[in-house]
């Protein structure tokens, strides 16, 4: 995400943002991570709707995070946008948990996965 988001931007400034959104659309697997660190302002808000909106139903798309999933909303900025966007995310969404400490840290204690039983 902290990358995704200025690349849309230089696209739309140099006009190949439809492109750019094309291909991500086209993506078998397209890996958001580090989803709500950063604020997402409101041209990334749309640019992250249209992307989503583009890949739902037909491409998968996976979200990394450190935020919990009902802090989302705040993440997006605008509760419009948050309901649009993270109705297509999470509505049809398999969702792991780890816990645990972070792989990151190769001294730390390892993370466990723990998925939930139902879909969300």
């Amino acid at each position: 995400m902290p990358r995704l988001l200025p690349e849309l931007g230089i696209a739309r400034s140099d006009g190949t943002n439809g492109k750019v959104l094309a291909q991500l659309g086209k993506t078998d697997l397209l890996t958001l991570d580090d989803w709500g660190l950063a604020p997402i302002g409101d041209r990334e808000r749309r640019d992250l709707l249209e992307m989503i909106e583009d890949r739902t139903g037909r491409r998968a798309t996976l979200l990394t995070s450190q935020v919990p999933v009902e802090h989302w909303h705040e993440c997006v900025g605008d509760a419009t946008f948050g309901d649009a966007i993270l109705d297509r995310l999470v509505h049809h969404a398999h969702r792991i948990t780890l816990t645990g400490g972070s792989l990151r840290n190769l001294g730390g204690t390892t993370a466990e996965a723990t998925p939930t039983t139902e879909k969300h």
